[in-house]
């Protein structure tokens, strides 16, 4: 079968453009890491404090909206078009979503850029959690709004792609690719209601001065309301490769197509009615309803096992096909030298791990514990930064030839990235959950103690060297990632095209054998309805009852604006030289593993 870049190449476009977004917004955000990481811990501090929380608002919404959105749109659009072998509708209305979210990511991402000079009154320190009395300026807002409003497009898009497939294909289900991008997208307009009401009604006005005053407990609430279910957001593409794309990697077949309907039907019914576990420690909402968003989060883990089940159970069948045998040493026939599998296969069992700090999470008792320590950096780490991000990067390996028709540079060198990432992302989350059990703050640009915790966590001194080992690490790997990322994408080296891909094999169990009740969409989306207003409704009632629609009158936060670097002539000339001297060292490598 013909490449999808040939097939669909209007298509293919769109995908490499959003895929371009998505890692151009990796490497800034990823750029400020090690930056505000060393700062943090005082190994490297070459900005004032106060541009610490410009650099984390940057690091934040690049990497955690922007990169991730972007791909996933990107993946998504390829998902639908490949699986309804169909191509858009309209490519215009295409371009159109892509448009508005690049639009909206320039003018969120120049309002956060604006702090780091003193030179323009614009600016949006007010990090990934951006609810008030932080007060960024309205073309940040303005910036969210739109890039939200093109995702809304996008599925609309799909949408249609969908409603003209089933007119053409009566009594068909839906394939299995189609089925996860729709029940997400239901998802994804149930869950960005609150942080449209945020934006629209309260922060955007308040920002421009229309209004005076909000209240900040409500903003707080409405934030959360979708500020969990966007992790379902990034992890449900990531969902998807495991089920549809790692099995092929691995010689086999997904499991079961009914078992992954199943999953993402109750991350669309479940995934909303939970962000107030994260408001455990706000006074104005009543306890019984944190306890009962603390139940409803742990139904949450019933979809993540099952998703370990079904995956285990596919990539076994595929050991097996490539002659893997015993109760264990089938792992040892597994394709362990191909990055894309072996990045996969890591990230899941990252991914594993923050299932156990998420439960802590969730739980009351336990949260008030940890709450806002780095622990919970730690925890999202493991979520975004190892399960989304690392899958993001391996399965780069094997879906960037079908949508350029260039082959991969070097699997050697895509290999020792992924590995690179695995171990620095384990340094500094293992440090970082250590840390916040030791009660160091979060959100924080001088968090020094002197005192340690030695016989029990190690001193704070030793986890901090950890921590920025696993920067530079990481640093280091996301280097990698973009010189082999260039080389592929131009086929740079390359002397042949690839003209032929293997299509996607079908499951074991088919969608034959998936419930036909799955496919009501009305039925799941009313039912997430009721629990959202079950969780939601008398708590709003209470905070507008108690604090008022607009206030009380809480002057807002702006914060102090700052030069990003203070250096010397001579610093300056020491920085670059070494970042040269970096890059030069990887090029090598690369040279070398090619």
């Amino acid at each position: 079968m013909a490449v999808f870049a040939d097939r669909y190449p209007d298509e293919a476009k769109v995908v490499r453009a959003a895929l371009a977004s998505s890692f151009l917004a990796l490497l800034i955000g990823g750029a400020m890491g090690p930056l505000q990481t060393l700062h943090r811990i005082d190994y490297l501090r070459i900005m004032p404090s106060e541009t610490y929380y410009t650099v984390l608002t940057l690091h934040g919404v690049a990497l955690v909206i922007l990169f991730t959105i972007f791909f996933l749109v990107g993946f998504y659009q390829w998902a639908i078009t490949d699986s309804l072998d169909r191509p858009s509708e309209d490519i215009r209305v295409t371009w159109l979503w892509y448009g508005l979210m690049t639009a909206g990511a320039a003018m969120a991402s120049i309002a956060i850029l604006g702090g780091f000079t003193d030179a323009t009154d614009i600016s949006a320190s007010v990090l990934f959690t951006f609810y008030a009395p932080l007060e960024a300026h309205w073309l940040f807002y303005a910036g969210l709004t739109t890039f939200i409003v093109g995702t809304w497009v996008a599925g609309a898009d799909w949408f249609r792609s969908w409603w003209n497939w089933k007119k053409e294909n009566k009594g068909e289900k839906t394939p299995l690719r189609t089925f996860m991008v729709l029940t997400t997208m239901l998802m994804w307009y149930l869950a960005t209601i609150g942080v449209a009401a945020a934006v629209l009604l309260f922060l955007l006005p308040w920002s421009l001065g229309i209004i005076d005053s909000v209240n900040p407990l409500l903003t707080r609430t409405l934030f959360w309301y979708f500020g969990h279910p966007v992790v379902y957001f990034w992890l449900l593409p990531v969902y998807m490769i495991w089920y549809v794309i790692l099995p092929q990697i691995a010689g086999g077949r997904l499991f079961s197509d009914a078992l992954a309907r199943i999953v993402f039907v109750l991350f669309l019914v479940l995934s909303v009615p939970v962000g107030i576990h994260h408001q455990y420690l706000d006074p104005g909402i009543a306890e019984g309803f944190k306890f009962l968003s603390a139940s409803n989060t742990m139904f949450l883990l019933l979809p993540s096992l099952l998703t370990a089940f079904t995956v285990v159970a596919s990539i076994e069948h595929g050991a097996r096909q490539r002659g893997g045998e015993g109760y264990f040493r089938w792992l040892t026939a597994l394709p362990w030298r191909n990055p894309a599998f072996t990045g996969m296969a890591l990230a899941g069992l990252m991914f594993a791990a923050a299932g156990f700090s998420g439960m802590v999470n969730a739980g009351m008792n336990l949260n008030y514990l940890v709450h806002n320590t780095m622990w919970v950096p730690g925890h999202f780490h493991l979520t975004v930064g190892t399960a989304v991000a690392l899958t993001i990067m391996a399965v780069t390996y094997w879906f960037l030839p079908r949508i350029t028709g260039n082959p991969i540079f070097s699997m050697r060198l895509g290999l020792v990235q992924v590995l690179t990432w695995f171990v620095g992302m384990v340094l500094m989350s293992n440090a970082m959950h250590r840390v916040g059990v030791g009660g160091e703050p979060r959100r924080t640009a001088d968090p020094f103690y002197d005192f340690e915790f030695e016989g029990v966590i190690g001193s704070i001194g030793e986890l901090h060297l950890q921590i920025g080992i696993g920067a530079i690490i990481l640093t280091l790997s996301l280097v990698l990632f973009f010189i082999h990322l260039i080389f592929s994408w131009f086929g740079i080296s390359a002397t042949t095209k690839i003209t032929s891909e293997a299509p996607i094999r079908k499951p074991l169990s088919g969608k034959e054998h998936a419930p036909a009740v799955l496919e009501n969409f009305r039925l799941w989306v009313a039912i997430a309805a009721v629990l959202i207003v079950l969780v939601y409704t008398i708590p709003i009632a209470s905070i507008i009852a108690e604090g008022g629609l607009f206030g009380p009158d809480v002057s807002p936060v702006r914060p102090d604006h700052a030069p990003l670097f203070s250096l010397s002539g001579l610093a300056t000339e020491w920085v670059v030289a070494g970042l040269a001297g970096a890059v030069g060292a990887i090029a090598a490598i690369a040279g070398v593993l090619r």
